[in-house]
């Protein structure tokens, strides 16, 4: 990655399949059938989205009443198993906490595999309504301890989990892995700036794309007319390249569809709203027992900045019950990683390091005791 584009890794956690589709390494963390307890494939309804949502409840037996956590993916489309880079983060970590006494909802992501509706038409926001829709239902089974549901968020997902906490009183406990502290535009820009200096590019080149993305950015935040935002992306897009003639376009592209590309990545209703949210003033507001889990080497939600401006957060909301760490040598999918950098993701054999995994659940303990 010599070159840094526009398109940066601008979801928290993008869609890193072009690294896995020849890539068949060992898995050696995730669960093979039969399982040690019980598993339920299950539909619930998101009635304020009129969308069925199909997802999976594990149970450490079929019988008996059980603590829960709902497991919410990071941003992009994914499946139950939050399925990337050639891992299933989400079938790792359920089946570990199942084993060890937890019940797991997981679900597929709206509009991806099993459930309904559109992906591409929603906001942080509208994702939201699909946990609490989630939650909704495990109220429903008899199996369930509803004084005892949590949730846990990868990336995105430590974003919506306080955001569902805040307004939601059947919200018992959160685990935020990864999870942002600083405003949309900030995380993306330091993040382009972090993989492009790991990645060995010039510091000229980080300086330029850096002074581009924040131009972008700023039109996205000051734009609310769509027609108007796209002709000023286009037009400085365009200007751009024309004053960086040695700017490598990605192969087999042309200038015009590469331009057409960064509109579309940036003029969806997922991006607008992500880049002017801030999580702050959520944060502020959720006053339930936290677990904050960041990777030394994350690229994508660094934690120096993010564990700085959540650490703040939730002392101005007063939270005595918060525990904030920083886990060394792991990246942003909390595998031991070398450098952090999204390329290694498919590569290493680890879906989950057991460091974190055994923070997780220890914490978890502490919690439904």
């Amino acid at each position: 990655m010599k070159k840094v584009i526009f398109i940066l890794i601008v979801n928290l956690i993008s869609n890193f399949s072009i690294f896995a589709q020849e890539i068949k390494p060992k898995r050696s963390q995730e669960p093979q059938k039969p399982y040690p307890y019980y598993s339920e494939d299950v539909i619930f309804e998101n009635k304020q989205a009129g969308i069925n949502l199909a997802g999976t409840l594990t149970l450490p037996q079929k019988d008996g009443v059980f603590p829960t956590v709902i497991l919410i993916s990071g941003s992009g489309p994914q499946n139950r198993d939050e399925e990337l880079a050639g891992h299933k983060p989400f079938l790792v970590i359920s089946d570990y906490l199942t084993k060890n006494g937890i019940a797991v909802l997981r679900f597929d992501d709206r509009g991806t595999a099993l459930s309904e509706g559109d992906f591409n038409k929603a906001t942080s926001v509208d994702l939201a309504t699909d946990v609490e829709s989630a939650i909704a239902y495990l109220k429903t089974r008899k199996e369930i301890n509803s004084q005892k549901i949590g949730l846990i968020g990868h990336s995105e997902g430590g974003l919506i989990a306080p955001m569902v906490a805040a307004d939601s009183k059947d919200v018992a406990f959160i685990i935020m892995l990864a999870g942002p502290g600083i405003p949309g535009d900030k995380i993306l820009l330091i993040q382009q700036r972090r993989i492009a200096q790991v990645s060995g590019t010039s510091r000229n080149e980080i300086k330029e794309t850096e002074r581009m993305n924040r131009k972008i950015f700023d039109l996205i935040k000051t734009n609310t007319d769509t027609s108007s935002l796209k002709a000023d992306l286009r037009a400085n897009l365009e200007l751009f390249l024309s004053q960086n003639p040695t700017f490598k376009i990605t192969d087999g592209m042309t200038k015009e569809e590469f331009i057409d590309l960064q509109i579309k990545t940036y003029d969806t209703p997922w991006m607008r709203y992500f880049i002017k949210y801030d999580p702050v003033p959520t944060l502020e507001k959720v006053k339930i027992p936290v677990l904050v889990l960041n990777g030394g080497k994350d690229l994508q939600i660094t934690p120096k900045e993010n564990l700085r401006a959540i650490k703040k957060a939730f002392r101005k909301a007063k939270n005595k019950n918060v525990t904030i760490k920083k886990l060394p040598d792991l990246n942003h999918l909390f595998q031991k990683s070398d450098t952090g950098l999204p390329n290694e993701y498919p590569l290493i054999e680890q879906t989950y390091s057991p460091v974190m995994l055994e923070e997780v659940l220890n914490w978890l303990k502490l919690q439904i005791k």
